[in-house]
């Protein structure tokens, strides 16, 4: 059973087409990348698998629970780190914490050790009784990512998730994934920084104006690209049809 399987989804926004559709399959332990610039579809995919998107057209299911019809069942195992976190800044961080924790049904001693541990691991401790509102964006992008792996989801969500964070702390993330994808977890992760991606994901699927053009690993993509010793930016350029900007440089530099 696929962690992940969303199967010919579309979704469109008035004339605007943000998904059109695509297919993709995320194992257990699998660190699968979404690969592309803004617009080109991957929050919109990613709030559908989430459930906080109905799609137009088309089939998702988490762990073999369709999104669609057991919300419940799909939601229990997923943690989701947005784009932009929405938190609760009239609270303090522990105090976001500890309601996450309670919704996510943590008994109280398994919460707090975890919430002690991750205080520690991204640097917040200390700060973790003062008010969410006089946070940094990069305290408030720690704070999101330790909500969403409270509850040790079986499928975790990423949707540009080093956003704001400092070079530990953005390290410290990426080696948590890695982690827990080693210890069964599948983690769909999308962002624009092809080398984070070349670093960290077993697969890719570059997405441009919402659909996916390639998917396989990076050595494969390369070689389907007919650029095996390039680097992952030269090979995305390509695919996408971006590969020439020297024209844009020209007009941006006038």
């Amino acid at each position: 059973m696929n962690a992940l399987h969303a199967e010919s989804v579309s979704k469109a926004f008035d004339s605007i087409r943000a998904v059109s559709k695509v297919s993709i399959d995320v194992e257990a332990g699998e660190v699968f990348g979404l690969l592309g610039p803004n617009g080109s579809g991957k929050s919109t995919l990613m709030k559908m698998v989430l459930g906080l998107i109905r799609p137009d057209s088309g089939s998702i299911s988490v762990y073999g629970a369709s999104v669609d019809q057991s919300p419940l069942e799909a939601k229990r195992v997923t943690g989701y780190v947005p784009e932009s976190p929405r938190l609760y800044e009239f609270l303090t961080g522990v105090e976001y914490l500890d309601f996450v924790a309670d919704v996510r049904g943590l008994e109280p001693s398994a919460k707090k050790e975890r919430i002690g541990e991750f205080l520690t691991a991204l640097g917040l401790e200390g700060r973790e009784n003062e008010m969410i509102s006089g946070y940094s964006l990069g305290m408030k992008q720690k704070l999101a990512i330790i909500a969403a792996l409270l509850h040790r989801p079986s499928l975790l969500i990423l949707d540009e998730p080093l956003n704001g964070l400092d070079p530990r702390s953005a390290r410290i993330v990426k080696d948590l994934i890695r982690k827990l994808a080693g210890e069964g977890a599948a983690v769909v992760f999308s962002t624009h920084i092809l080398e984070i991606a070349e670093a960290i994901c077993d697969r890719v699927a570059i997405m441009y104006q919402g659909s996916i053009l390639a998917e396989g690993t990076v050595a494969e993509l390369r070689a389907s690209a007919g650029m095996p010793g390039s680097s992952l930016e030269d090979v995305f350029l390509k695919i996408t049809g971006t590969g020439d900007l020297r024209e844009i440089v020209e007009e941006l530099a006038r």
